[in-house]
């Protein structure tokens, strides 16, 4: 989610210098009045303890990289998958020293468990293929390297399977998570990386944030309407692809690209529908238009769940320093309902949807959706009604995001005036009415890839529900 526009002056940071120290007290407080999910998995004085041990830490000097690491490893111990120094929201200076410089592994892969595992090789560096296993990197084990950077991924409560899955570098990403925090835990002046592999050690270059948005996987330009595509891997089994519903910025009618779909689908005849979202963290509520075309009657929506915010109106000497698109969350909670304890409960309304209304062309075959640890927010929420309701079967791995409710819906940006650095603050918070464990949601169907799957290409999982289709 990108900001609109920065609303602070220049940071005042130049060469070695704390500036971060000086923006905490008013961190602190805006984070205190307006966070819905601040003490949804810590106490009060644990997340005080941690505000004075970082300004302890800042006494000594730290260039910017090494603030916006504080940062995020403060912004860790939230524990909410929207709570981050978002990369797209830093200022040009900032993504020149933090995001941009030439420290970043020359190809693609993932983790499984402690294995680092080679997917694509774009760029053809020699000694390096698909199936490829790093072993260490400038000598560190990997395994090493994954706990070093487990505190700074963003993810909800104690489900770590999202915090593994941002540490994968598929090209899906324009800015990938692994790529910003590795080399602020292990610097190195080097122009090569020293691999090591079965055997051997293998020299690679560093590459550049440009160059690795050149390697992003074709299909994840979000500004085409070709970025959800539709095809048939099998006559009867419909494949519809949709790698992000982040679509904030399009100009296409994502609605409209969906009817054609459907329509096609009708048209087709189509007995299976297979709705592919690994790779999707969220974005907009587009799974109430595939859920609209699956149910005969409405749906209410979240009848298990309560949305909850911290404020009624923010506080006029902390508007300066909160980005948003949108100035009306400054009065959120006007006409919420006072629980008593520090928090409003807003209509069910609120956001314009308290169903989903059906909508044709109806589907009738049988539905799948494939789930992974990306699936954190919208699509979290999507692969929770259509389980609850018995819309559709899920196939692939646990999601991320958390049963005991996430926060999303509303944010602002905030800019710390001295620093310069930016963090971003979800607004509204789910919370269950009874209790819910602390965990994702568990696919259906369990399908894992192996190490043979990702050396010779094979999708482990697609061809699983396509042969249980039949």
């Amino acid at each position: 989610m990108a900001s609109l526009t920065a609303v602070v002056a220049a940071p005042a940071w130049a060469g070695d210098v704390v500036a971060l120290r000086e923006d905490l007290p008013l961190l602190r407080r805006i984070y205190e009045t307006l966070h819905p999910g601040l003490y949804r998995y810590q106490t009060p004085q644990a997340w005080a303890e941690a505000c004075d041990h970082l300004a302890a830490d800042l006494r000594r000097p730290a260039d910017v990289a090494q603030q916006y690491l504080a940062l995020s490893r403060l912004a860790g111990r939230v524990k909410c998958g929207h709570t981050y120094a978002n990369f797209f929201n830093q200022s040009k200076a900032i993504r020149r020293r933090v995001i941009e410089p030439a420290n970043k592994l020359p190809f693609h892969f993932l983790w499984l468990g402690d294995r680092m595992v080679v997917t694509e090789n774009p760029l053809g560096v020699e000694g390096i293929k698909r199936g490829s296993e790093i072993l260490t990197i400038d000598g560190v084990p990997v395994s090493r390297i994954r706990r070093a950077l487990l505190p700074y991924m963003r993810a909800d409560g104690n489900n770590d399977a999202k915090r593994y899955a941002l540490m994968n570098v598929q090209g899906v990403d324009r800015i990938e998570t692994f790529d910003v925090f590795y080399p602020l835990l292990f610097p190195s002046e080097r122009p090569v990386f020293a691999l090591g592999l079965s055997g051997r050690q293998v020299p690679v270059e560093k590459i550049g944030q440009a160059v690795r948005e050149k390697m992003m996987a074709a299909g994840n330009d979000e500004t085409v309407p070709d970025y959800w595509t539709l095809t048939w891997p099998k006559p009867g089994i419909a494949l519809l692809t949709m790698p992000g519903w982040a679509l904030y910025d399009v100009t296409w009618d994502w609605k409209a690209r969906l009817d054609a779909m459907f329509e096609e689908m009708a048209a087709q005849g189509a007995r299976g529908l297979i709705v592919d979202i690994r790779e999707n963290e969220g974005g907009f509520d587009c799974g109430h238009e595939i859920i609209a075309r699956l149910i005969d009657t409405p749906l209410p929506l979240d009848a298990d769940y309560e949305r909850r915010v911290r404020f009624r109106t923010t506080p006029a000497d902390l508007n300066p320093y909160l980005d948003t698109w949108d100035r009306s969350f400054e009065r959120l909670g006007e006409g919420a309902e006072d629980l008593g304890d520090g928090f409003f409960r807003l209509k069910d309304d609120e956001e314009g949807v308290a169903v989903i209304s059906p909508k044709g062309p109806r589907f009738r075959g049988k539905v799948v959706v494939l789930s992974s640890a990306q699936n954190s927010s919208a699509t979290f929420q999507f692969i929770s009604l259509v389980k609850r309701h018995g819309l559709a079967r899920v196939y692939g791995q646990p999601t991320g995001g958390n049963q005991r409710g996430i926060n999303g819906g509303a944010f602002f940006f905030v800019r710390l005036p001295n620093s310069g650095l930016e963090i971003d603050l979800p607004l509204i918070g789910t919370f269950p009415k009874t209790p819910r464990p602390d965990e994702g949601l568990a696919p259906d169907v369990f399908v894992e890839p192996s190490l043979a799957d990702i050396a010779s290409g094979r999708d482990a999982v697609l061809e699983r529900v396509i042969a249980d289709l039949g």
